[in-house]
């Protein structure tokens, strides 16, 4: 049977469009983990994870959160590794990307990552317990 919705959203006149800074936040998410995965041959940046990307509207300014997994020592270097690139990474995205500004760079730690793990070993903690305290009784 013939639905009309279908048809309208293959062709994509019924989908949302996406904002701007969304989209390049996505691209530059992309680029920046190729980048690091790639052409950078710091050591100290060699376990930079990009975890997501947030622009501004206006496009001024980009908050890029990163994970490590070596450990603190490596994210103490990675953060001043990234943050004395900062200049290198802006010009490399002024290179791909096709906009008049150039977004200010900011590398922001992503405790999200420890924060999950954190909350599994709790888990996976109580579960044990439980499962000891039924064999108990």
């Amino acid at each position: 049977m013939w639905d009309p919705k279908e048809t309208i959203e293959s062709v994509g006149l019924g989908k949302r469009e996406r904002k701007r800074s969304t989209r390049v936040a996505e691209v530059i998410q992309m680029e920046l983990s190729l980048f690091f995965l790639q052409k950078v041959r710091d050591q100290k940046l060699s376990d930079v994870t990009i975890s997501r990307v947030e622009v501004t509207d206006d496009l001024k300014n980009a908050r890029i959160f990163y994970t490590v997994t070596s450990g603190d020592k490596a994210r103490k270097q990675a953060s001043s590794a990234l943050k004395n690139a900062t200049g290198f990474v802006r010009s490399h995205l002024a290179k791909i990307l096709n906009l008049r500004y150039t977004p200010a760079l900011k590398f922001i730690y992503d405790a999200k990552a420890e924060k999950v793990r954190e909350i599994e070993s709790l888990l996976d903690e109580i579960s044990s317990e439980r499962s000891r305290g039924e064999g108990d009784s």
